[in-house]
């Protein structure tokens, strides 16, 4: 095994930070990749890399050119925390920077709290059954040094589809229009007034929104078969 390998390998240590939405609170803590990265290795499916784990190989730099560069250095440089690296929206720069932009408001600036930005992305995440997004999510969630910690028994409640009973009206009221938006393709009357009622109309824009694109993510992620972190442990169970 080469140091670049290792390398690129080391950098999956936390979430795909342009898939799901650019910079994170704090890398994800996962087995150490050089112990498991031998055997792990020889379970990737045929078609996905080892650097990027996932069905295109990490993207260069060099293979860029100068307009591409310039998005790839934004996107990777100090600026960003370590543990995030380039994901293949790099390999279209304009498409990244855009989404990048994006997903920062959505994630960072609405002014939603962080442990609603955890219920409304776990939420997509079970509804779309997405297993790279789910298992990096609850990582966080049960997390009491993270921002984004929430109650167990509210992970619980999403994970395993469990009538919501017992919670906040915001956290309520997120849940049921994920499970209707996803899970059944239409919304009520009733739910989107209670959304309505408790976000506000520009609220509501970006919670839709925000969900919109945790499962964007969901498909690209899919799209690429993402791999787990090397030795980590999948977290969300089936149907």
């Amino acid at each position: 095994m080469n140091a670049s390998r290792t390398a690129g390998i080391a950098l999956l240590a936390g979430i795909v930070g342009m898939l799901l939405g650019g910079k994170i609170h704090e890398p994800i803590r996962v087995v150490s990749a050089s112990a498991t990265l031998g055997a792990d290795e020889t379970r990737l499916p045929k078609d996905v890399y080892a650097d990027s784990r996932n069905r295109l190989p990490m993207p260069k730099r060099e293979d860029l050119d100068d307009a591409g560069k310039k998005v790839f250095d934004e996107l990777t440089g100090p600026k960003r925390l370590a543990g995030t690296h380039p994901s293949v929206r790099l390999y279209s720069p304009r498409l990244a920077a855009g989404l990048e932009e994006v997903s920062n408001y959505l994630k960072y600036e609405t002014g939603l709290p962080d442990p609603l930005v955890e219920i409304a992305v776990l939420t997509t995440a079970r509804e779309m059954d997405c297993q790279y997004e789910w298992t990096q999510w609850e990582t966080h969630g049960r997390d009491p040094q993270d921002p984004r910690h929430i109650d167990p028994a509210t992970i619980d409640i999403i994970k395993y589809e469990k009538p919501v009973t017992g919670l906040g009206e915001k956290e309520t009221a997120i849940i049921t229009l994920g499970r209707e938006m996803f899970g059944k393709r239409k919304v009520s009357s009733e739910t989107f007034a209670q959304v309505l009622r408790l976000f506000g109309r520009r609220g509501t824009v970006d919670l839709v929104w925000l969900m919109a694109n945790y499962s964007g993510a969901s498909n690209e992620l899919t799209a690429f078969d993402q791999q787990l972190l090397a030795g980590q442990k999948p977290l969300l169970p089936p149907r």
